[in-house]
């Protein structure tokens, strides 16, 4: 199908012990996609610096309307009710649905790429999902850039708030200074209380 549109969909902080889940959804039209994707590359491949530059590149980008984005942070406290697979199901739909209504575009008429093990919700008839997409498809690429600096930004914020932890340094990941700090201090707010227990 060669939509005029092509949307990238990545979820960054699955395996945290703390903070939400973040699920980037990155649309670009077809045409103006080589252009404006050429620094596109898995988040995890990229210096903290160079996301951010990219991240405000971006940013620029949809404000003159030339790509749009959105980044859907889903809680701790969803994750232990409903599950991961449930939070991200309902960041991806989220996020779509607003990128969506800002491009004003049905969801049948537009090709969306996955990366990973993740779907879109079926009314998106044009989808598919690529192992490793994330460094194989650059519209992939960007949504993982969008959804880790979102999520980092998010993290580097709450840390004020709870200095005893250390999450801006590990950023929630189950580190052996965050499980000892869990050790020392207990679970706060922001822990997914589920995954925390053993620790």
């Amino acid at each position: 199908m060669r939509s005029k549109y092509i949307i990238g969909i990545d979820e960054v902080g699955r395996g945290p012990l703390a903070g939400p889940v973040a699920v980037g959804v990155f649309a670009v039209e077809r045409k103006k996609a080589k252009k404006i994707l050429k620094r596109a590359n898995d988040s995890k491949k990229l210096s903290e610096k160079k996301r951010e530059e990219i991240f405000a590149e971006m940013s620029q980008c949809a404000k003159s309307l030339d790509c749009f984005y959105n980044v859907s942070l889903v809680s701790a406290k969803i994750i232990d009710s409903k599950g991961i697979t449930f939070a991200i199901k309902n960041g991806i739909k989220k996020s779509l649905e607003k990128v969506l209504c800002e491009i004003k575009i049905k969801a049948g008429d537009v090709e969306v790429l996955l990366d990973g093990s993740l779907s879109a919700p079926t009314e998106f008839t044009h989808q598919k999902t690529i192992i490793k997409g994330d460094s194989l498809e650059p519209v992939i690429g960007m949504a993982s850039i969008m959804a880790k600096v979102t999520r980092d930004r998010y993290i580097q914020r709450i840390a004020k708030k709870y200095p005893n932890y250390g999450f801006e340094i590990h950023k929630g990941y189950g580190t052996l200074m965050h499980r000892k700090n869990i050790e020392k201090f207990g679970v706060c707010d922001i822990h997914r209380k589920s995954w925390v227990k053993g620790v």
